[in-house]
């Protein structure tokens, strides 16, 4: 029973892999042979030859075929891994981000980040993850790609970007997107850098700014790959670790930062638990990361405000 059910397999696998032949054999056989033996086709009999050995033709080449082993389960290899690639990334829409997100966050030692300013990055990963961190003793890893700030035409371009969905729940509340906007948050969450990385000695951060325009955002953990966009219409992708797709974006990830300036923290002046405007420009003077000179006491305090008490921007 076994054997005859290993040869219908293996018949229909093949019958599926040659169907193009089995089509071409069994026309050009059946017009053949009625055009020689019967009065169908009135077309003289060296025609109808003519088909029978192109027939011929074909079942040769069929029986070249059978000479290499087929089943169903060989038949079907393309099919089950294009469905597995489909299965590498899931979309995200609405309340989904936040609690994709929410869940990346458990229980990792990394976290990579990707995008334009860093907003939620500032709301809530780093305060989370540091959190965790301290509880749990451990060791954390934390990428930082963003904007560079002191790069007008690269904060200009972005701030257009931006412009394009401030209708949607992406602009925030925090007012229009605008060259200044996107200095002073670019230089929010580099200061943020600096103040968490000195409330955990197992924090290892960098910090790195990129002078390209990111129309999306890349948030990788230990467990998954997420990616989020402005436009409100569109989905946003989770892709789980242990898939192709990761990986890939794990060294496309690393070889961004390699493409952006990254700034040395070790060399950071230390921050107060609430830092004042004087220990922000002290410390990037030593980032040499200077602030805009126009920038006052008030443009200052709003960068401080923006570090540490930033709005999460998913919150409703």
């Amino acid at each position: 029973m076994a054997a005859r059910v290993g040869r219908l397999e293996r018949s229909i696998a093949w019958v599926l892999k040659n169907m193009d032949v089995v089509v071409a054999a069994a026309v050009a056989l059946t017009i053949g042979f009625l055009d020689i033996f019967g009065d169908v086709i009135t077309d003289d009999v060296a025609s109808g030859a003519t088909l029978v050995v192109l027939g011929a033709l074909a079942l040769g080449s069929i029986v070249e075929r059978v000479r290499q082993p087929a089943s169903i389960h060989e038949a079907m290899a393309g099919t089950r891994r294009a469905l597995e690639d489909l299965a590498m990334v899931r979309s995200l829409s609405g309340n989904e981000v936040g609690e994709a997100l929410r869940k990346a966050r458990q229980r990792t030692n990394l976290w990579y980040f990707k995008g334009g300013t860093g907003t939620f990055l500032r709301a809530v990963t780093l305060p989370q993850c540091v959190a965790a961190a301290k509880e749990q003793r451990s060791q954390l890893n934390v990428k930082i790609d963003i904007v560079n700030p002191a790069d007008e035409r690269a904060c200009a371009a972005y701030a257009r970007f931006r412009q394009m969905f401030a209708g949607q729940r992406s602009a925030g509340t925090a007012g229009a997107w605008t060259a200044d906007r996107v200095r002073k948050e670019s230089y929010a969450t580099v200061l943020a850098a600096c103040w968490y990385q000195r409330q955990l000695t197992t924090l290892e951060m960098s910090v790195h700014l990129s002078s390209a325009v990111p129309t999306l955002r890349f948030d990788l953990s230990e467990s998954c790959l997420i990616v989020t966009q402005d436009d409100t219409s569109r989905v946003n992708l989770l892709i789980e670790r242990g898939q192709p797709l990761y990986d890939y974006y794990v060294t496309e990830l690393h070889q961004s930062r390699e493409q952006a300036t990254v700034l040395d923290l070790r060399v950071a002046s230390p921050l107060g638990l609430e830092p004042t405007v004087d220990e922000v420009r002290v410390l990037f003077d030593d980032l040499r990361l200077q602030l805009p000179r126009v920038f006052s006491d008030g443009d200052i305090g709003e960068i401080i405000e923006k570090a540490l008490h930033a709005e999460d921007p998913y919150r409703r």
